[in-house]
């Protein structure tokens, strides 16, 4: 599944080394210079991961960081900090700030690749290609397949998202609002009752399998994959 990365970085050289990378491992990649072109960015539609300098023009990527973590839209947002500062304290100032991972420079495009992974696979796991499984329902993004109990399952794009997020957040309860956020993208607008026609489909398309049984509605709060 194609994740969006967003790269706020002012020297030129080092924001197309690490745009060319992504994007030849597959990543759909956004440029900013600033923080104030990275809003620009952010205010269209948020990205699934920021790869952030932190020596910018204006606003430092150190106050950007916690900028975004103090607004509720952005908090979620993974960031992985590049600066040339090496010491400790350095590090645990980015880290205080909010940045889930730290890179110093120089770096190698490779381990910000393998960083961005695996900042990816524990903040937001929907937004990768692992293969995952619950009680014999096996679900693989790269490949777009579904299959429970070796019944092949087909649905829809939404409803295949749908499933993966609930998969790869099991036993977690969300309501409708934060489905749409997570799911269909905050920059898009449609009814909340929106979900539930999903959701419908959704354990249609399980039934056969019996595993409509593992997409619960929680009564008063939302929805939620359980794992047996």
């Amino acid at each position: 599944m194609e994740s969006i990365i967003l790269i706020v970085e002012d020297e030129p050289a080092i924001q197309e080394l690490i745009a060319v990378n992504a994007e030849h491992a597959g990543y759909r990649v956004q440029r900013a210079s600033s923080a104030e072109e990275a809003d620009a960015l952010l205010r269209a539609a948020l990205p699934d991961l920021i790869v952030l300098d932190w020596m910018l023009p204006g606003m430092s990527g150190l106050a950007y960081a916690r900028k975004l973590r103090g607004a509720d839209r952005t908090q979620r947002i993974p960031i992985i900090m590049l600066t040339a500062r090496a010491q400790e304290r350095d590090k645990v100032d980015g880290l205080e700030a909010g940045a889930d991972d730290y890179l110093t420079k120089p770096f190698s495009p490779k381990e910000l690749l393998a960083r961005i992974k695996a900042v990816l696979r524990r903040r937001a796991p929907e937004r990768t290609d692992d293969v995952v499984e619950i009680a014999g329902l096996r679900l693989d993004p790269a490949t777009h397949r579904v299959v429970g109990n070796g019944r092949e399952i087909e649905l829809g794009p939404t409803e295949f998202r749908l499933l993966h997020f609930f998969m790869t957040h099991p036993e977690r309860v969300y309501n409708r609002r934060q489905l749409l956020d997570r799911v269909w993208g905050d920059h898009v607008f449609v009814e909340e009752r929106t979900v539930d026609v999903h959701i419908r489909r959704l354990r249609h398309a399980l039934e056969a399998s019996g595993h409509d049984r593992l997409v619960e509605t929680v009564r008063g709060s939302g929805y939620c994959c359980r794992t047996k």
